[in-house]
């Protein structure tokens, strides 16, 4: 039988009963009596669930040991017929009873084996779980550890955080603080100009002020003067008569009137007073006088196709982008991404330096020349337009208003001028007020353009050239390309329209046809290198040239569709630009590694 224990409370002087509380004796010892005898029936209710087959086993047991007793007793005794038989049925009756619990017996140990082996799958499953709770354990000991290097790694990442976020927040005020700045700067900057600009007007209208005067005098004393003719000078008759006498005098009233005084009505007088508000009309204009006489543009008879490099020279501190041959072929202009335009002289098959035009704060994208070949027009990365004076090396006028990188620059006048930039617009600028005046919202970025009388002609990287009128802002034609569009050209003569174009292609079209036939020139080797690579055509349209990607310029024949040469081994890397003289003797070519070769058939 099971020990009961019994539990005293702390500090109890006695054992086996507790000692009662003040106060409340009775009632703690009736309190303690009650949980023993809840103890003892629970102990009782236990006990005999775990050995109720047990107490019915031995109680059977028992009986039979009793029952095989009396049948020993009687044996030792002179049977009897009765007893014999009484005997004989208790002992198949003993048999029968043993048998049954021989049966139970090895039930009872089969149900022990089965509880065994149930038991012994308990404890196995049992340690398998114990193990896996381990496991888990050491992996909860893990992530707890990781979680812990990981808090400390946040913790110490958002104490860089924030000293990172105190620095951004002083740079925002210390950028605020410098566009404040520099917007006074530039207001300073304005009204320091504008007072430039008053005075440099009042000087000019006091010395027209002060020539109008000095010319009115020279008038006034004009008017006031008189010429008159001493007889002794004049001529005589070779005949005495008295008759001609009369054609004497009638000869020198007649040189009277020759040199009488001067009026203001004189021719001369009224071209110079002409002359005088010319010139002050155009006191605000951005072209002078002998720019607006146009030189005469000379005719290219017969171009020579390029045999040999001249010279070789690196032209620029960084690669080239753009080069343009002046009108008069003597002049030619390169533009790179070193943010300057250089001049040089061609003379004699060599290319010396003449000058360096600033102004630019990014890389040049595009050079021209203006019909007269007194200006440059560059087109630049800084989203501006540049115009310079052959004279003076600081740009005359800036046109800006673009978004975004202007990628071509021409002139389509000599005071107007268009540009396209990579911001899908194209802009008409007046040169006499420095302003926008048109502007052409286009579908794709914008590569290059030409102009045309009344109109220009755009390319683009959808794959499309569009004309444009001027006058209406409107593109009225569309020709399609087989690639992206990276340069155009037109003739002298502004018939035929190059495009050079990412699908390794030249494309000649003839601009008097509305029909949108092309001739397509290709050549195994040549590949365009880049987005913005520059073909031409020569002055007299008999060829078209352009640089490739592996160094080397083709030169196509128009007439016949053929190559006609090619010009390798001089550039080390791509070409980007190509010039053919108005003359037609020289070809210049320009690469990304600062080289500009001279080529010549001489």
């Amino acid at each position: 039988m099971a020990a009961v224990t019994v539990t005293h409370s702390a500090g109890a002087p006695g054992r086996g009963r507790p000692v009662p509380a003040a106060g409340g004796g009775d009632r703690s010892a009736e309190t303690w009596k009650r949980h023993i005898v809840r103890q003892l029936k629970h102990r009782d209710l236990n006990q005999h669930h775990l050995f109720q087959d047990l107490i019915r086993f031995y109680s059977q047991l028992l009986e039979k040991s009793s029952l095989a007793k009396g049948m020993l007793s009687c044996s030792a005794r002179r049977p009897s017929c009765d007893s014999i038989s009484s005997l004989l049925h208790q002992n198949n009756l003993l048999r029968t009873t043993t048998g049954e619990l021989a049966y139970q017996v090895v039930e009872l140990q089969q149900q022990i084996k089965i509880k065994e082996c149930f038991l012994e799958e308990q404890h196995a499953r049992l340690l398998q779980v114990e193990r896996r709770w381990a496991g888990a354990s050491d992996e909860r000991r893990e992530l707890q550890e990781r979680v812990e290097r990981v808090q400390e790694e946040n913790g110490a990442l958002k104490m860089e955080y924030d000293g990172l976020l105190e620095l951004q927040r002083a740079a925002e005020t210390r950028l605020r603080e410098e566009k404040v700045r520099g917007g006074h700067l530039l207001e300073d900057m304005i009204h320091l100009k504008q007072q430039a600009a008053a005075r440099m007007n009042s000087r000019n209208e006091r010395r027209s002020r002060a020539r109008e005067a000095n010319l009115q005098k020279e008038l006034q004393s004009a008017a006031r003067s008189k010429v008159t003719v001493d007889s002794s000078s004049a001529p005589t008759s070779r005949s005495t008569s008295p008759k001609n006498g009369n054609d004497t005098e009638s000869t020198e009233r007649g040189h009277a009137r020759l040199f009488r005084s001067a009026s203001a009505t004189s021719p001369r007088i009224l071209t110079s007073i002409r002359g005088l508000f010319h010139r002050k009309r155009r006191g605000h204009s951005v072209s002078s006088l002998e720019e607006d006489l146009m030189c005469p543009t000379g005719i290219c008879l017969s171009a020579r196709v390029p045999r040999r490099a001249l010279q070789v020279l690196e032209a620029h501190e960084q690669g080239i982008n753009a080069v343009r041959f002046s009108c008069s072929s003597d002049l030619l202009a390169t533009g790179g991404t070193d943010r300057v335009i250089k001049l040089w002289e061609v003379r004699a098959g060599s290319l010396t330096h003449r000058g360096t035009l600033d102004g630019s704060t990014e890389g040049v994208t595009c050079v021209e020349f203006d019909p007269t070949g007194s200006r440059v027009l560059a087109a630049s990365y800084d989203k501006s337009a540049l115009l310079w004076r052959l004279e003076e090396s600081v740009p005359k006028l800036t046109l800006t208003g673009h978004s975004r990188k202007v990628t071509a620059a021409r002139f389509s006048g000599l005071h107007q001028v268009v540009t396209g930039s990579a911001d899908r617009t194209i802009r008409l600028w007046d040169l006499h007020r420095a302003a926008c005046v048109q502007v052409a919202e286009v579908a794709s970025y914008c590569s290059d353009l030409v102009c045309s009388e009344n109109c220009v002609i755009s390319g683009h990287y959808d794959c499309k050239i569009r004309v444009w009128d001027t006058r209406s802002v409107s593109c009225f034609q569309e020709l399609p390309a087989q690639g992206k569009v990276t340069s155009l050209d037109i003739s002298s003569d502004q018939r035929q329209l190059l495009s050079c174009c990412r699908d390794d292609c030249l494309q000649l079209v003839d601009l008097r046809r509305r029909s949108s036939e092309r001739v397509c020139f290709r050549a195994e080797g040549f590949k365009c290198g880049s987005d913005s690579t520059k073909a031409i055509i020569s002055p007299d349209g008999c060829f078209l040239a352009a640089g490739s990607a592996d160094g080397a310029v083709y030169i196509w024949n128009v007439s016949t569709g053929n190559l006609e040469t090619c010009l390798p081994d001089k550039h080390s890397s791509s070409i980007s630009a190509v010039s053919w003289s108005l003359s037609g003797q020289y070809v210049v070519s320009v690469d990304k590694s600062r080289l500009a070769v001279l080529w010549s058939d001489i």
